[in-house]
C-alpha cells in the first residue's frame, strides 16, 4: 500500500471555487487548456503520485545515495531510478520548459497543484528533475549559444543545480571566494569549493549543468560582484550535444543527514586538479540577479514541499485514527466495562486532527493562491498592463517567503507535534511514515534561506523596500473582504480585530527600524521580531483563504443540498476551528514585539 493519498479534491476545489482558474484556462496564453483537460492532468498525476513515485519513498530513504570517492560520482538505488524515469518519460518535464523548445504552456497555478502530489509523494523526484526548469532560465536569460545549451538539457535529460553556498561563507551570499578568469576564447575558468549543493551529482542524467556564483577577475566585494556561470560536468557539443571530456567540477563529500537522504546534498570542487570551465549566462555580470530567478522557483518549491508533506501526514493520522481502538469514550471513562473506541472519539484527539486539517488545507490555499498571482503576472505581461503587472510583481515577491518560511516553519512543527503525536508510541517506529515525514521536512526550514533569513527579506525587502506598497494591496484586500458581512460574520470580524493587531506590529517595527537612522541598536528591536511577524502574516493569510472558502461551501450547502455534504461541512468546520485557536494569538504577539526592549542584546555571551 503506498504511503501517500493524495488530496486532489481540496485540490480541485482551490482551483476552481476558490481561485476561479477556470475562467483563464481557454483564453490567451492558456488558449489550449480547459477546465476538463487540467483535470486529466491532475488525475493523472494522482495515479503516478501514489504508485509509481510513491514506490520508492522508503527504499530511497533507508539505502541512501553511494559515494565513489575515488572518481566522484554519486549513484541512486534502482528502485528511485524507477520512479524518476517514470516521471520522465511520462513527460512532466514539459510542463518547466519553454514552448519554444518543447515545452507545455499551463498557469502556474495549475503546476504548483501537479508539484504538490509530486512533493508529497517523493519530493527527491521532484527536485532531480529540476534541470528542465534550469533550461528555462538558460533559455530566458543566455545568448544564441546558451538557447542551444537550454534544449540540449530538455531533449537530453541533463540535470542541473544551484551552487551559491560555500563552506565559509554559508547563507552570506555575498562573502563567497570562488573566482572566474577569463580564457581567450571567451570561456571562463571556475576555481573554488561549494557545500550543500542539492543533486551536484547522480546517475540518473547523462550531464549535469551546475549553475554557479562565483566573482570575476575586477569584480566587486559583496554579491554585486557576483557573475553567473553555467558549468557542465561533461563538455559537450553546442550543436549534437554529443558529450565530450570530463570538465573539472567533481563531487569530493556527500553529506550524511538527518533526512530526504536519496537526494545527494555535496561538497563541490571546481578547478583543483584540472580546469573547470564556465560560459558566463547571457554574456552580463549580473549574476545575483539571474540566480535569484533560481531561488524564487526553488522558494516556491520548497514551500509547496513543506505544505505537501504535511497534507500527507495528516492524511496517514486521520486514517489512523478511524481505525485504531483504544480507551473508552470520555463521557463514561470511568466505566471499565464500556466499550472501547477508535482514537477519533477522543476530544484532544479530535483537537489535534483539526490542527492538521485547518493548516494543510489553508497552507494548500496560500500556495495556490500565490501560483494564482504568478498566472495573473503573465496575463498582464501579455497584456502589456504595465501597473497591473507591476502591483502583482509586487505582491508575488511579498508571498514568496511567507510560502516558503511560514509554510515550511508550520508544516514542520506540525508533523512533528501533531500528526506524529496521533499515533503515539507508533509514531516513533520505521512501521508507519511519519518519521520519515518529519525527517524529510526538516530540511524545508533550512533550504534556500532559513525561517529567519525568510523573517529578514520579508520585512526589510518586501514591506520597507517596496514602501509598503504589496502588504497595503493585500491587506486592504483582505480587509473589505473582513468587512463583508453576510455568512460567518463573527468569524469575518476576529478577521478584522486580527488583522489590526497586525497592522500594529508592522507599524511598531517600521517605527524601529525608522528609529535606527538615528540610533543603531534600535534594529535590535526589528531583528528580535522579524520571524514573529512573518508567521502573523502566515496566520492572516491563511485565516482569510479559509474563511473565503467557508463562504463559498455554505453557499454550495444550500443551493445544491446532498452533494459533497461531509467535504463542504469539514471546511467550514476547519475555517472556524483556525479563526477560534490561533487568531486570538497574534494580538499576544503585538504585545511581545510591542514591549520588545532589546535587553536580551545586552547580556553577556558567557551567560548564555
Amino acid at each position: 500500500m503506498s504511503h501517500y493519498i493524495a488530496n486532489l479534491r481540496d485540490i480541485e476545489f482551490c482551483l476552481f471555487d476558490l481561485l476561479g482558474r477556470d475562467k483563464v484556462l481557454g483564453t490567451s496564453l492558456y488558449s489550449e487548456l480547459d477546465r476538463a483537460t487540467a483535470m486529466g492532468m491532475l488525475e493523472e498525476i494522482k495515479r503516478l503520485a501514489e504508485n509509481d513515485l510513491a514506490a520508492s519513498f522508503v527504499e530511497g530513504d533507508r539505502v541512501g545515495t553511494t559515494f565513489n570517492k575515488a572518481t566522484g560520482d554519486v549513484t541512486v538505488p534502482a528502485s528511485f531510478k524507477k520512479s524518476y524515469r517514470a516521471y520522465m518519460d511520462n513527460e512532466w518535464w514539459r510542463i518547466d520548459a519553454p514552448v519554444e523548445i518543447g515545452g507545455t504552456k499551463i498557469p502556474p497555478s495549475v503546476r504548483w497543484a501537479i508539484a504538490e502530489m509530486v512533493l508529497g509523494s517523493n519530493p527527491s523526484v521532484h527536485i532531480y528533475a529540476s534541470g528542465t526548469s534550469f533550461a528555462h532560465v538558460a533559455y530566458a536569460l543566455g545568448n544564441a549559444q546558451q538557447k542551444k545549451l537550454a534544449k540540449l538539457m530538455v531533449d537530453n535529460d541533463w540535470g542541473a543545480t544551484m551552487q551559491l553556498t560555500e563552506p565559509d561563507a554559508g547563507s552570506d551570499v555575498g562573502a563567497g571566494r570562488s573566482k572566474a578568469v577569463e580564457q581567450a576564447d571567451g570561456t571562463w575558468h571556475i576555481t573554488g569549493t561549494k557545500r550543500f549543493i542539492t543533486s551536484g551529482d547522480s546517475d540518473l542524467n547523462p550531464n549535469i549543468i551546475h549553475y554557479v556564483l562565483a566573482r570575476r577577475e575586477g569584480g566587486g566585494p559583496g554579491t554585486k560582484g557576483l557573475s553567473l556561470f553555467l558549468v557542465p560536468k561533461f563538455m559537450f557539443d553546442f550543436e549534437t550535444g554529443a558529450l565530450g571530456k570530463r570538465n573539472g567540477v567533481y563531487v569530493t563529500n556527500v553529506e550524511h543527514k538527518m533526512g530526504l537522504n536519496v537526494s545527494a546534498t555535496c561538497e563541490m570542487n571546481l578547478g583543483e586538479h584540472e580546469p573547470a570551465v564556465g560560459y558566463l549566462l547571457g554574456d552580463v555580470h549580473q549574476g545575483i540577479a539571474q540566480m535569484f530567478k533560481v531561488i524564487e522557483f526553488a522558494r516556491m518549491m520548497v514551500g509547496t514541499k513543506a505544505i505537501a508533506t504535511l497534507s500527507a501526514g495528516y492524511q496517514q493520522a486521520l486514517a489512523y485514527a478511524k481505525t485504531r481502538v483504544q480507551g473508552g469514550d470520555m463521557k463514561v471513562m470511568n466505566d471499565k466495562a464500556s466499550p472501547r473506541v477508535t482514537i477519533i472519539n477522543h476530544p484532544d484527539v479530535r483537537r489535534s486532527l483539526m490542527v492538521q486539517k485547518s493548516y494543510s488545507e489553508g497552507m494548500r490555499a496560500l500556495v495556490l493562491y500565490t501560483a494564482s498571482i504568478q498566472d495573473e503576472i503573465e496575463l498582464a505581461e501579455k497584456a502589456e498592463d504595465t501597473d497591473r503587472h507591476a502591483d502583482l510583481i509586487a505582491l508575488n515577491d511579498l508571498l514568496l517567503p511567507v510560502v516558503k518560511g511560514f509554510g515550511s516553519e508550520k508544516s514542520w512543527t506540525i508533523l512533528g507535534t501533531e500528526s506524529l503525536q496521533t499515533f503515539g508510541g507508533s509514531g516513533f517506529t520505521q512501521d508507519w511514515p511519519l518519521e520519515q515525514y518529519v525527517r524529510d521536512a526538516k530540511i524545508d526550514t533550512l533550504y534556500e534561506g532559513t525561517t529567519a533569513i525568510q523573517g529578514l527579506d520579508f520585512f526589510f525587502r518586501k514591506i520597507v523596500k517596496d514602501g509598503g506598497r504589496a502588504i497595503g494591496l493585500l491587506g486592504k484586500e483582505i480587509q473589505k473582504f473582513a468587512e463583508s458581512g453576510g455568512a460567518h460574520a463573527s468569524e469575518k470580524a476576529a478577521l478584522f480585530t486580527a488583522l489590526g493587531d497586525l497592522n500594529g506590529i508592522v507599524s511598531t517595527l517600521v517605527g524601529h527600524a525608522m528609529e535606527s537612522q538615528t540610533d543603531a541598536e534600535k534594529i535590535y528591536l526589528v531583528g528580535l521580531n522579524t520571524s514573529r511577524c512573518l508567521m502573523a502574516v502566515g496566520d492572516i493569510i491563511t485565516a482569510w483563504l479559509l474563511l473565503r472558502q467557508a463562504d463559498i461551501c455554505l453557499e454550495k450547502l444550500e443551493t445544491n443540498p446532498g452533494k459533497d455534504t461531509e467535504f463542504y461541512k469539514g471546511k467550514i468546520a476547519s475555517a472556524k476551528f483556525f479563526v477560534q485557536n490561533f487568531l486570538p494569538l497574534i494580538k499576544a504577539d503585538r504585545k511581545i514585539v510591542e514591549s520588545t526592549d532589546g535587553s536580551i542584546m545586552e547580556i553577556a555571551e558567557s551567560a548564555f
